[in-house]
């Protein structure tokens, strides 16, 4: 498996890894059994894992069937709710995963791209300005979140305002909304 860590291996691999340490239990559990009937299908197991590995680094399209492959959740500084749904992420996972990245501010990211790991990469936009302050979700997937909005001191009638005068009279269209220094930042839902 070379040297990756845990939460870099396959689910091809982990699988193994488990397959084999049941048989190794097996054998503990079982004395009185041959220790041949044991270590035969261990070195079989071993043996197809190292040749899926080798195949997987020989091959792009097997190592992208095996593995997955990234998936851009934000492109140029966009959210792409399609694709969250379909890697089954939703935007808790983001903005856990962006604040693990140091990312404070949605607004900062110009791409955010899901790895085979599960991991985030984050590519942040260049930045202007110092300030650093954490983003407070005001409309996540067309739920106002009221007590975000008391939080930062305003009220329900300022948001539903402040979205009508920028153009956006329903907040279900609105997939995430936030408000930092003074900014929004707001991103449609895909249609």
């Amino acid at each position: 498996m070379g040297k990756r860590e845990i939460g870099e291996l396959s689910i091809l691999d982990l699988v193994v890894f488990i397959m084999i340490a049941e048989m190794a239990v097996m054998a503990i559990e079982q004395p009185t059994d041959a220790l041949m009937n044991t270590l035969l299908p261990m070195i079989v197991l071993l043996l197809i894992q190292i040749t899926l590995a080798w195949i997987s680094m020989k091959s792009k399209r097997f190592r992208d069937l095996v593995d997955g492959k990234p998936t851009i959740l934000i492109n140029k500084g966009k959210i792409d709710e399609g694709m969250m749904r379909k890697q089954r992420y939703n935007f808790d996972d983001l903005l856990l995963q962006l604040r693990e990245n140091n990312v404070s501010n949605i607004a900062d990211v110009e791409f955010a791209i899901l790895e085979p790991s599960g991991k985030l990469s984050v590519i942040e936009k260049d930045k202007n300005t110092n300030e650093q302050d954490i983003t407070l979700p005001l409309i996540l997937d067309g739920e106002i979140n009221e007590e975000n909005i008391k939080t930062i001191g305003k009220s329900l009638f300022w948001l539903r305002k402040e979205l009508k005068d920028r153009g956006y009279p329903n907040t279900k269209d609105i997939s995430f909304c936030s408000y930092q220094n003074g900014e929004f930042y707001i991103d449609l839902t895909d249609q």
